[in-house]
């Protein structure tokens, strides 16, 4: 598996447009992303989301995908902060939704990425369900124009459950429409290895969201200490190991997008997650802390 970023947690660190346009000074400006991503974290690949974007034109967008090629840290996935209301009975803010949603798709493509993510806002109804896969699919026609993967990110209400997700996904059609599965939702489920299993078949990427990694420790009585060495680190408050070798299980190998969202320097954090997963996708690499 291709360990990457999701740039969303380096907000702390980016010179992003005020209320009024302006960068804070003294931060990272987004061009710098990739080759910062690339030489500082280790990492080769990146997910942005469009509120890292904001106010970005055409040339901008071109640019970043042109500093990215050059350190070799390629955009791979586009997500949409914002839940969209596609479920809701408004014809007005449905049309809004997928109106949003083609520029979306067509920001993800001046990107470079091979995908675009969102979550859907709607009630869990058979009218909702029916509702949000006839809004989706002109985005998912205008995505597979351009080669780009629509993906469908976990949350509270219709997309809660992954037959649910599954179903819509039946109804949007295409083979372009995938899953953008996320450890964290799925520690939230009954059975999270069960809830991986269902939605990571049709995924693109998958979202590796960590929040708290602490030195691993020699348990005292341990007849086997297979699990400790120096420099690793255990996870908490889920096990990594549970949702990487529930992925691993159904045959996916492709990116896994590190998301810190502790309380760590987020460097730091970003550095333990990617030792963590370094050690369970199977390679003992391990790269020095920021």
């Amino acid at each position: 598996m291709l360990l990457t970023l999701a740039a969303s947690c380096l907000k702390p660190l980016l010179a992003l447009p005020g209320a009024r346009g302006k960068r804070a000074a003294g931060k990272m400006d987004i061009l710098d992303l990739p080759a910062f991503t690339r030489d500082t974290l280790g990492l080769t690949g990146l997910n942005l989301s469009t509120d890292l974007l904001t106010g970005s034109d055409r040339t901008r967008l071109e640019a970043f995908r042109d500093r990215a090629d050059r350190a070799s840290c390629s955009c791979l996935l586009l997500v949409e902060s914002e839940a969209q209301p596609l479920g809701g009975d408004s014809d007005a803010e449905g049309a809004a939704s997928r109106e949003r949603l083609l520029r979306v798709v067509e920001a993800a493509h001046l990107l470079g990425c091979t995908a675009a993510a969102v979550r859907v806002q709607s009630p869990d109804s058979e009218t909702a369900l029916a509702r949000v896969a006839q809004r989706l699919k002109p985005v998912m026609e205008r995505a597979e124009r351009l080669d780009v993967n629509l993906l469908i990110s976990p949350m509270a209400g219709l997309t809660e459950r992954p037959e649910r997700v599954t179903e819509l996904l039946k109804k949007v059609g295409g083979f372009r429409v995938g899953t953008f599965p996320d450890f964290e939702a799925a520690s939230k489920a009954k059975d999270p290895a069960t809830y991986l299993h269902r939605l990571t078949p049709y995924a693109t990427v998958v979202s590796a969201s960590t929040q708290r990694l602490e030195p691993a420790t020699k348990k005292a009585g341990e007849a086997s200490v297979e699990a400790f060495r120096e420099g690793a680190w255990v996870h908490q408050p889920y096990d990594l190991k549970v949702m990487v070798n529930a992925i691993r299980s159904v045959g996916y190998d492709g990116p896994l997008a590190i998301d810190y969202r502790g309380s760590e320097d987020v460097t730091i954090g970003v550095s333990r997650s990617r030792d963590a997963l370094h050690a369970l996708v199977g390679t003992d690499q391990l790269l020095e802390e920021p």
